[in-house]
């Protein structure tokens, strides 16, 4: 079942991010999404959670309360093939992106083509873009990152600095600066989240995926291992191809 609650005191994407995090690691807590516009939490339960075990989880300044609101219980099937649609919806503007960038680095290197060179601009422009999205929101990114990347968790400042790396990382492989010092960086920090994005997809925890900072709300899914993993791929196969 699924119930609404209003939230107070939520002020940034950083309070929605926190918020979201505790509330979906209460035991009983199947899925909860939290919407600061509305200052708005809804909780699919396993069984109904009393509000004081809500209010317990959160640090003291929210404040949790019931909405009036119409139970929603799973129907099987058909719920499913509505949240696979609406996570598909989601993800629409990651695809945007991935495919104007895809576009981007074709039609740098299509004559003559070069897949080295082709390789090197799509990851300059992947990290370009993907660190200009979480720039918009830098108060807010850490907390969201932190919720599933490991080294993030540990160490809360490497949330802070990462959309700096990645801008970083960006401009050395468009201006074809220490390409193997990039391509090893690339590896360390896209296998650390990788890890943590895979854990996260495993333990089937619905969580907001920061990819693309806090601005636009992705959930953590498939796509975005698959997007991880194109990065990873192309940095190892051109640190071998350079290596040879």
């Amino acid at each position: 079942m699924t119930h609404s609650y209003k939230i107070s005191d939520m002020t940034c994407n950083g309070c929605r991010a926190q918020v979201e995090q505790k509330l979906n690691e209460i035991s009983g807590v199947v899925k909860a999404t939290v919407n600061l516009e509305e200052k708005e939490a809804s909780i699919q339960m396993e069984e109904h959670l009393a509000i004081e075990t809500l209010q317990q989880a959160l640090p003291e300044k929210y404040t949790i309360t019931p909405k009036a609101e119409k139970n929603i219980f799973s129907d099987g099937i058909t719920n499913a093939v509505t949240d696979e649609k609406g996570e598909l919806q989601q993800l629409i503007p990651l695809f945007l992106i991935f495919g104007y960038i895809s576009i981007a680095s074709v039609l740098l290197n299509y004559d003559p083509w070069q897949t080295d060179s082709f390789m090197l601009d799509f990851m300059g422009l992947f990290y370009i873009v993907f660190s200009f999205f979480k720039m918009l929101d830098l108060k807010g990114f850490p907390q969201s990152f932190a919720m599933y990347d490991p080294l993030a968790k540990i160490i809360p400042a490497y949330g802070w600095i990462y959309p700096f790396i990645e801008t970083a990382l960006g401009i050395l492989f468009l201006m074809r600066i220490q390409i193997e010092l990039a391509l090893i960086t690339t590896i360390i920090v896209l296998g650390i989240t990788t890890i943590g994005v895979t854990r996260s997809l495993i333990g089937k925890k619905t969580i907001q995926c920061a990819c693309l900072g806090t601005a636009l709300k992705l959930p953590m899914t498939k796509a975005t291992f698959i997007e991880n993993s194109v990065m990873l791929v192309m940095s190892i196969y051109m640190l071998i191809t350079m290596s040879v």
